[in-house]
């Protein structure tokens, strides 16, 4: 067998030594994108969008629509959890309570668009979501308000933001969560949650962090700048504990 020559051992040696170290430092997210109900097209294109977020801002991105990924030797690599425009009952008994204990056990989760229209049976994941989805109207455009820019997610947003997208109506909005953005009811039809309509908010649960936003039906949210920034603040406060 070549021997190495012992300059070039040490190199590579130290070369392998900073890549390891270079990926415990750098933090993982899952995006999940499993779909039960109906299927959004922009989960595509949305998927493409937030790999492209993490090599932007240092961090890594797995993406999967195989539920066998909640278990907890496999959860515990993520700092935070994405379910993108997710539909329907996504993850069995057993990948329910993994997915329990991994915010229990201070990781973060964010909910994109339909992630409110999924797992209806199961109360825990109404409560860490914040609600569910009730209906929609056509899609339009409305007048988003944002009433809280102190987060990461909204500092960069007008305080009144124009956007076109689908605009769900919610039912059982749970209490407690720190609304980040309304819809005024007056720039559109169809809306039903009445003078205070939340659109994204945040709230800290079970142990963990949550964050959701109502927006992302739309392909074009995923070249939006405005948009995207306001995923990648949710992202990052999920992350980060």
């Amino acid at each position: 067998m070549k021997k190495i020559n012992r300059p070039i051992g040490i190199l590579l040696f130290a070369l392998a030594l900073v890549s390891f170290i270079e990926t415990k430092r750098t933090p993982h997210i899952l995006v999940y994108a499993k779909t039960k109900g109906f299927h959004h097209k922009s989960i595509a294109v949305g998927l493409t969008a937030i790999q492209k977020l993490g090599l932007e801002n240092n961090f890594a991105v797995d993406t999967t629509t195989d539920s066998s990924y909640f278990v907890p030797k496999t959860l515990k690599k993520y700092a935070a959890v994405v379910f993108l425009s997710t539909t329907g009952n996504v993850l069995t008994d057993e990948q329910q309570a993994a997915f329990e204990q991994y915010i229990r056990s201070g990781h973060g989760f964010v909910g994109v668009h339909a992630a409110t229209d999924t797992e209806y049976d199961w109360p825990w994941y109404n409560q860490l979501v914040g609600a569910y989805f009730q209906s929609h109207p056509k899609q339009q455009e409305a007048m988003l308000q944002v009433v809280n820019n102190n987060h990461m997610a909204t500092q960069h947003l007008p305080r009144s933001w124009k956007r076109f997208d689908e605009w769900y109506n919610f039912k059982s909005i749970q209490p407690g969560l720190n609304t980040l953005i309304t819809i005024d009811e007056k720039s559109y039809t169809g809306g039903t949650n009445g003078e205070v309509h939340p659109m994204a908010w945040y709230h800290d649960f079970d142990g963990g962090r949550s964050f959701y936003t109502a927006l992302g039906h739309t392909d074009e949210s995923y070249s939006d700048p405005l948009f995207l920034k306001h995923l990648l603040g949710g992202i990052i406060y999920a992350m980060n504990p």
